[in-house]
Order: C-alpha cells, then structure tokens, then sequence
C-alpha cells in the first residue's frame, strides 16, 4: 500500500487526485472560509502571537491552504506562517508566502491541518479464520489476489481487541496502529495550537455493531470505487478508527479534544446554508446566482448522508480555543 501511493510511480506522485475523487475541499471554497472562524479562535487563544503556523498536511494541490489565506484579517495574513506538507511537485500558481515541503515541520505554533491524510496512512488488514484465529491478508500487487499470512503480532492484537474485536470467521478490519502513530507523532510536533484531522471514520460503537463485517478498505480511479489493487493505478483508502487517534493524541500530549461530525464542527463555525431572498432576484440577479450556489455547497458540507459525514477530531495543546457548540474533553 505505501508502495503503491507513494513510491516511485505511486498514485500520489503521478496523479491529480481531483480527477480520481471528490472531497470537500474541491467541492467547493467554501470549507476554506468556513475555516477561518477556527484559525482566528486559535490566534486569540495564543494571545495573538507575531508567528502563527498553519500547516496543511497531504496538501494536494494547496487548494486549501491558499483559500484559506485568502480569507484571513489582514493583520492575521501578514502574521501567518503557511506550510503545505506535501510530495507532489510545487504548484506554480502557490504563492511565494507559502513554504512547500515534503517534510513535516516542528515546533509549531499555530493550527495543523490533515485533511483526508489519515485515511491514507497504509495500514494492514486482519481477517477472522474459520478457527478463529486473526491473521494478516496479504495481497499480490499485480493481480490482486489475496491470501492469509501470518498471525498477528502482539501490538496488533492488542489493538484489535481494545478497538475494532472481531469474532465471526470470514470478519476483517483495517488495523488503525499506523494512524495512531502518525496522528500521535502530529500532535507531539505542535508546541502549542490545535491539531485538526478531518476524514472519514468510525468509533467503536459503530464498530462493534457490525455496521463494518468486512472492514472499509477500497479503492478509487476516475471518480468511481474499484477494487483497491496496490499496483500504483488507484487511490487506496480505508476509513480511519478517529476514538482511537484520539487517545493516540491525548498521549502525545493533547491538553483537550473534541470529536464531532463535520456538520456538527462547521455550524459551530458559522455555517448554515440558508437561501438569499427571492427579492434579491430581481434586484441584483447575479447575487441572487451567487447565494444560491453558496447555499447548495454549504447544504453539501453539512448534509449527513453526504460530506458531513466526515469526523473532526481537534485537539488542543498549551491553549484551548473557543468555540460555541464545541465541548472539548
């Protein structure tokens, strides 16, 4: 799987993942505004500091980052130090402000971004055999034939057990080691500010309820699900246990946490897509265009049974931002 995303000839080396899957932040530049609430929360939880970092991490095309920026106060723009971590080529459209580099930055002040990053932090996969026993699947990269390998090791065991148990042969699950320790080593790089990951993901409730018998790994190439074959041609991608980063992150020194759906998160930040008046259509036509398209993106963002159905997890170290309708533990 690391292979096949970010070795030579990866998928996220030689591809634009627009054209292969939709997300939120190439649905629309609305979620880069909707974010600013956030970065300002941040900055008067510092005390408004001569440097505050912002960090996206899996920057894709910097999309995010300079919208973002974009639509900071003037006095925030000129105070912010932009980061995309990111191992495609530099944009040249990527304004000089912004620092570009493949190598995550530490010692940071300020608000770290991961944007559907830990979903695609590889993992391995774990099946149920019909005596019971939990071994790895392993899979040929060319054909996509799979097979039982070994047994798990102990790390792995253990966290099957406390996260994702399994128990009726034929059940598997993506073990979610990796992208703790990914997210743990996020949190611990932040000397103070807040660490967000926004993905798909599951906590243990919906877990264990079945709702996954088969796990969440798969596969995506020009806009539709495939087989996740890791030969290089598709993006693979398995949804992310966020309960349990979240404790990876507690660990690694969180002061305070808060994990909410993206509808959730973005209302608390101000948005709500209400509809501009009808009167406006006559008025001022194109306003009345412009603020129905903002109402139907910001509908999208937000809707449950779409993309609000991505998790949040923000955890705070050294500062506790404030956010109305957030409750941090």
């Amino acid at each position: 799987m690391a292979a096949a995303l970010y070795g030579p000839g990866g998928f996220y080396r030689t591809n634009a993942p627009d054209a292969h899957f939709r997300t939120s932040v190439s649905a629309s530049p609305l979620l880069a505004a909707s974010i600013v609430p956030l970065v300002v929360a941040v900055d008067e939880a510092l005390d408004c500091p001569e440097r505050l970092d912002i960090v996206d991490m899996g920057a894709g095309d910097g999309s995010l980052l300079c919208g973002l920026l974009s639509e900071l106060p003037s006095d925030l723009a000129r105070r912010a130090k932009p980061v995309a971590v990111e191992i495609r080529p530099r944009p040249r459209e990527i304004p000089t402000q912004v620092n570009w580099t493949e190598v995550p930055p530490s010692g940071l002040n300020g608000l770290l971004i991961c944007h559907e990053y830990l979903d695609n932090i590889p993992c391995d996969v774990v099946e149920v055999t019909e005596e019971g026993s939990l071994q790895q699947v392993l899979v040929d990269p060319m054909t996509g034939e799979e097979s039982l390998g070994p047994l798990l090791e102990t790390t792995q065991h253990d966290w099957i057990t406390r996260w994702w148990p399994l128990s009726e042969p034929g059940d598997r699950a993506e073990i979610g080691l990796t992208r703790d320790q990914g997210w743990a080593q996020i949190v611990g790089g932040l000397s103070a500010g807040l660490a967000l990951a926004v993905d798909y993901g599951h906590v243990r409730d919906q877990r264990t309820s079945g709702a996954y018998p088969v796990g969440t790994l798969t596969g995506y190439r020009d806009g539709r699900q495939v087989t996740p074959i890791p030969d290089g041609s598709c993006d693979i991608t398995a949804h992310v246990a966020m309960d349990a980063c979240q404790q990876a992150g507690a660990s690694a020194g969180a002061d305070a946490s808060a994990l909410v759906p993206q509808s959730d998160a973005l209302r608390a930040l101000g948005l709500e897509p209400r509809r501009p008046p009808i009167s406006l259509a006559r008025s001022d036509p194109n306003a009345y265009i412009e603020g129905l398209s903002r109402a139907s993106h910001a509908g999208e963002l937000l809707d449950p049974a779409s993309l609000g159905s991505f998790w949040w997890l923000l955890q705070a170290k050294a500062c506790q931002p404030h956010l109305d309708g957030i409750v941090w533990t």
